[in-house]
């Protein structure tokens, strides 16, 4: 099941070629979820390194931060910021339910999601070039990557309902036990308070899961529950609070 489980997480935060998983199952799909933060951290790796070779050459903490998000998002396909815009756009469209999952549902993004989208990712940028200048840019682009994929656990607990009957949030909303959920926030918190000054590591953590349950409560009151773009909006918010309280 762990093995199936990594698969699964490998397989769909991040273009990482791995085998299909044996079986999905809602087991397998909650453990997904959970080793969500081990999955990604070849991006985390990535994006410290590029802010390691930004400030060796030189770079301005700006580029250096854009281009490190930037590999991040490659290497994900772009997935979470695709849900971002979509969940924007929902959210903007209609108080209807039905409205909003419709127009989530659709490819193409409007206005409302467009301009989330530039909002967060100037937010992150801006954050993380912050976290540059103040000394601890590497650790910070690690921690924001990793934290933000915990909050998939968050969003996926028992008790939290899928919006449809179908698709990514129906096969994961509620797989997640809330023990487990607080297993990996207490790991990553700690993990955070290791790698950063303690204070600031426990705050990052905590902000990013407060930017998350504040979108998440939104959604669950609004559409009814998640789905897939509910929580790749959750993912990039909570990078960009983790990165925020980063930022000096």
């Amino acid at each position: 099941m762990i093995a199936d489980a990594l698969k699964m997480a490998v397989g769909t935060l991040t273009t990482v070629r791995v085998p299909a998983p044996g079986v999905i199952d809602r087991r397998v799909a909650g453990g997904a979820m959970v080793l969500g933060p081990l999955a990604v951290v070849p991006l985390a790796a990535v994006a410290s390194l590029v802010v390691f070779l930004g400030e060796l050459i030189g770079l301005p903490a700006f580029a250096a931060a854009a281009l490190a998000l930037g590999a991040v998002a490659l290497g994900s396909r772009g997935l979470h910021l695709d849900g971002l815009a979509d969940t924007a756009d929902g959210l903007g469209a209609s108080y209807d339910r039905a409205r909003a999952l419709e127009v989530m549902r659709r490819g193409d993004s409007g206005p409302t999601g467009i301009a989330t989208l530039v909002l967060v990712l100037l937010v992150q940028v801006g954050a993380l070039a912050g976290a540059i200048s103040a000394g601890h840019g590497i650790a910070a682009a690690a921690v924001a990557v990793v934290a933000g994929r915990g909050v998939l656990s968050l969003c996926c607990a028992r008790g939290v309902p899928s919006a449809r009957p179908e698709g990514l949030g129906a096969t994961v909303a509620g797989s997640v036990p809330v023990w487990a959920a607080a297993v990996v926030f207490a790991v990553l918190a700690g993990a955070a308070a290791l790698v950063l000054p303690w204070w600031q590591g426990l705050a990052a953590v905590a902000l990013g899961y407060l930017a998350a349950s504040a979108l998440l409560a939104r959604c669950v009151q609004r559409l009814g529950g998640v789905t897939g773009d509910v929580l790749g909006g959750c993912v990039e918010v909570s990078v960009a609070g983790v990165l925020l309280a980063l930022s000096f």
